[in-house]
């Protein structure tokens, strides 16, 4: 374990941006530039902190780097166990790298219910860099499945052009509960 807990940092920072952008008030002019701003500052930040990783990240040791181990359920055996290897570190980094590049494309796509929409995106980071970094299978599968909430909205709310359900959404229902 490292003495700084830099995974649960970069996992759980945009949850922090995400935080801001549901207590600003105001205006819906502000309230849609502030969101925007705090969630493109957020998802920067949280890219930056990930590119210690990959600084940082000795390529010639075998097995976990970054590790956090802490115990949930000890009988179980379930705990908060997080940690990444060479496949993982690109992933986190692709993550970190893709949020701010959506929030800046939909800077201006998006009209409707804008605060929503980022914060989805926030928590939608979140559970992307747990998943990716999670090494316990019940830590695991709460970050897998927590992801397809904010997908199903960003779809199913942002995904069509004034339908009330766009075919992308009911096709992403079918296919998520086949799985």
């Amino acid at each position: 374990m490292t003495s700084w807990p830099i995974l649960s940092l970069i996992a759980f920072l945009p949850l922090v941006g995400a935080f801001f952008c549901l207590i600003v008030n105001g205006p819906k002019e502000a309230v849609e530039r502030n969101c925007r701003s705090i969630a493109l500052v957020t998802s920067t930040v949280t890219f930056v902190i990930s590119l210690l990783l990959w600084a940082r990240f000795d390529a010639t040791k075998a097995g976990f780097q970054f590790e956090e181990k802490m115990d949930w359920v000890p009988a179980l055996g379930i705990g908060y166990h997080m940690g990444i290897d060479g496949i993982s570190l690109f992933f986190v980094l692709l993550s970190t790298l893709l949020t701010p590049i959506c929030i800046l494309s939909s800077w201006e796509a998006v009209h409707v219910r804008v605060k929503e929409y980022m914060v989805a995106f926030l928590v939608l980071e979140t559970f992307m860099v747990g998943m990716f970094c999670a090494l316990d299978l019940a830590l695991f599968y709460v970050f897998f499945e927590g992801v397809l909430i904010p997908m199903f909205l960003i779809i199913g709310v942002w995904g069509g052009h004034g339908v009330s359900m766009p075919p992308s959404s009911s096709s992403f229902t079918r296919c998520s509960a086949r799985c």
